[in-house]
Parts: structure tokens; sequence; C-alpha cells
């Protein structure tokens, strides 16, 4: 393949092919965090359809938890008890131990509901019936708010709390992030924090084992007509990229559990820096709302998660 650094003379040629060999060819090839220029990139089809803004990649009611044995969950809220999560630090849950959440749509100054119908069976509002302050929550800080159906809502700061229907038990969070408008309350009201994650590292996935993880925790990909030997290529331009955004440099320090050969960045012809696991392009896919979603896995037989090493999972043996 012909590019822009083999127009030097034969020796050098060979030395560069030497170097990228070792960075991108073989297993044992030196970590390498730099750029390269990843060449000319054709066209890619099948990179999959990306869901309006505040619903799933999978047919929905748009708020992240149809198809499920939704339930009330309009039990009373009982004493509310303040639980270190490991990925969030501390946040609200309720007697139960059920994890509440708050809706950016919503306004806590002054406090307003903006979740009926559909919106409210997937994410059931917390009854200000019966709340108290356990330890470590603050009394003044618990409210309510009037409904439109006339039913009073808890509010932590001003801010209206409800459950997720998705959480089946006690400290699920599988609410986090959903629609990138869903987040666990903190005590004080505000969004628990996820905690600090290196910029790329390994998560374990019920289903996919261990799979890579950008710094928010969104699932990591891979594209099966990318090249990465001799010069990494990626496939993916234009409308794709809305698609499935690459991901940005990262230094190698600032990885955990990934294979660190081939770890490198790469300069695409429109100018965006990539980068790559074991010379293979990394992305992200839009269609994932909140941390954890694998809704990329597969689509069009092309994008598949990848693993650590940067292999795709579960993709079809040639």
């Amino acid at each position: 393949m012909k590019t822009s650094w083999r127009s030097a003379s034969l020796v050098a040629s060979a030395a560069a092919v030497l170097a990228l060999t070792t960075a991108c060819g073989q297993e044992s090839g030196t970590s390498a965090v730099g750029s390269q220029n990843v060449g000319a990139t054709a066209a890619a089809g099948d990179y999959g359809s990306v869901p309006a803004a505040g619903t799933s990649a999978s047919p929905s009611n748009g708020y992240g938890a149809d198809g499920q044995n939704l339930g009330t969950q309009t039990t009373p809220a009982g004493k509310l008890a303040v639980t270190d999560n490991a990925e969030l630090g501390k946040m609200l849950t309720d007697g139960a131990g059920l994890t509440l959440y708050r809706f950016d749509d919503d306004t806590a100054e002054p406090p307003k509901s903006s979740c009926d119908g559909d919106c409210a069976t997937a994410w059931p509002p917390v009854p200000a019936d019966d709340a108290s302050a356990g330890a470590g929550v603050d009394k003044a800080l618990l409210g309510e708010v009037t409904r439109t159906d006339g039913t009073k809502q808890l509010t932590i700061g001003g801010w209206p709390a409800y459950r997720y229907a998705k959480d089946a038990k006690a400290g699920d969070t599988t609410g986090q992030g959903v629609g990138k408008k869903w987040f666990a309350l903190a005590p004080d009201g505000k969004k628990a924090t996820l905690a600090s994650l290196p910029e790329l590292s390994v998560r374990k996935d019920a289903k996919l084992g261990d799979i890579v993880v950008d710094k928010n925790g969104h699932t990591v990909y891979r594209f099966l007509k990318d090249v990465a030997w001799p010069d990494p290529i990626s496939n993916c331009i234009g409308a794709c990229l809305d698609k499935w955004p690459a991901v940005g440099p990262v230094e190698a320090n600032d990885t955990k559990g990934l294979k660190k050969s081939g770890l490198m960045a790469i300069t695409r012809p429109d100018g965006i820096k990539q980068m790559t696991v074991d010379c293979w392009p990394a992305y992200t896919f839009a269609g994932d709302e909140a941390p954890g979603d694998t809704n990329g896995q597969g689509v069009g037989g092309t994008w598949y998660v990848m693993a650590p090493d940067g292999k795709p999972i579960g993709a079809p043996k040639k």
C-alpha cells in the first residue's frame, strides 16, 4: 500500500516498515502512543441506525424500560439512606435499598416534574408519604411537589425523585445515564458522579466477558472493514462517524488492562485523531445511552465489541 512516508529511500522505507511492524504486526512489539497517517479511506455502509434523542436502540416507548416487567414501584420511600457505590460514589436509596434518580428535564427551583404517562411507568415517581431521613441524609433537603395527577412526589434538594423499573433489586443502578438525562441522586440532590476511570479500561460484561470501555464507562467497538497492518486505516467516514464516534488519543499510562503493543493514535484524512488498540481503530456507538450498553454488538455484521487485545468479540471466524 503506497503511503506518504514511502517516498523516501528504500533504506528509510524498510526502516519505517520495520518500526511499524514492531508496533502493529507483532505480538511482542513495543508499546507505542504516537501518530500515523491512516492513508485513504473508503465509504462504509452497514453502520447501523441510531435512535432519536431519549430513545433506545431497540423498539421502545422512549423511556428506557419497555419490554420489562415494569411493576408499579409506588411503595412509600421509607427511611432514605446513603449507599456507597463503587462507580457512582455516594448515592441515595430508599428504605428497600432501591436507587433514587433525577431527571434533567425537571426543575428544582421551583420543583416541577416533567415525567408523566409512559415516562412515569418506566420511572415511577417516589411518593412523598412516609419519607424520612436516615443516617447521612439532611432532613432539610426533603420536600414534595404536587404532580399533574394531584399526587405528592418526594423531592431531594428540590429535585423530584424516581425509581427505575429495570432496577430489580437493592443496589441496581441500571438507570444511570439512560437517555443522557437520568442520573442517580446524590444525598444533596445533585447527580451522583462517576468515579474517575482511566481513559480506556476493561469491564466485565455478563454476556461478552472482558470488554474495553472509555472513561465514561461506554463500550468501545471495532469495525471489521478497518485495516490494522501495515497502516492502521479507518473505513468509517462521513455519516458513519456520526453513529460511531472515533475514540480520541489516549496516553498508554492512562489505560488499564489493555494490550500495550499497538496502542497508538492515528491521524485520519479528515484530521480527526483516533486511538487504536492493537492497531485497530476504536469507536463508541451513539446508540449506547448508558454505561454498560452494548447495543452496537453485531450491527450490520461488521461492528463488534472490542476485547482488551483489540479483537472483535463474537465476530465470525475467518
